[in-house]
C-alpha cells in the first residue's frame, strides 16, 4: 500500500499493537471476568511476564502521540512517501521487537530497540523540518 492509505494502515497497526500486549498481560496474569470490574487494578497487581506485558502496553501507548504527529506532519508537509512509509513501518517493527525483548526480560536489548523505535518519528520530524 502506498500513499495516504499506507499511512493510515501504519497508524491503525501502531494503535492496535498495545492491545496485543494487554491481552498477553491479562492471559498470563490469570484475568477472570470478575477482574473486569477494575482491570487497571488487576494489571497493576500482576507480576513477572504479565507485569512486563502490561509495561509494554503502557509504553506503547505513551509513544503513540509522537509517532502519529510525526507521520501526519510529514504527510502534511509533503515529505516523500518512501520516507514516511519506511520510517513508519520501521517504528512498528521496532515496537514489536521491543515488546518481545520486554517479555523475554532482555533489558539492555529492549532499551536499545526502544531508542531505535523513538528515533523513527524523530527522524521524520527532522526530515519534515528540512523540507520546509
Amino acid at each position: 500500500m502506498q500513499g495516504i492509505s499506507g499511512i493510515i494502515l501504519i497508524i491503525i497497526v501502531a494503535c492496535l499493537l498495545p492491545y496485543v500486549f494487554t491481552l498477553i498481560a491479562k492471559a498470563k496474569g490469570g484475568f477472570k471476568p470478575k477482574d473486569n470490574q477494575n482491570p487497571r487494578e488487576f494489571l497493576a497487581k500482576t507480576t513477572g511476564l504479565a507485569a512486563r506485558a502490561n509495561a509494554v502496553q503502557q509504553n506503547s501507548f505513551e509513544s503513540l502521540p509522537l509517532f502519529i504527529a510525526a507521520l501526519l506532519m510529514a504527510e502534511y508537509m509533503v515529505v516523500p512517501e518512501k520516507f514516511i512509509l519506511s520510517l513508519g513501518w520501521a517504528y512498528v517493527v521496532f515496537r514489536v521487537i521491543y515488546g518481545i525483548c520486554y517479555l523475554a526480560n532482555l533489558a539492555t536489548l529492549r532499551s536499545i530497540i526502544w531508542f531505535f523505535s523513538i528515533f523513527c518519528p524523530i527522524l521524520l520530524f527532522v526530515i519534515t523540518i528540512k523540507m520546509t
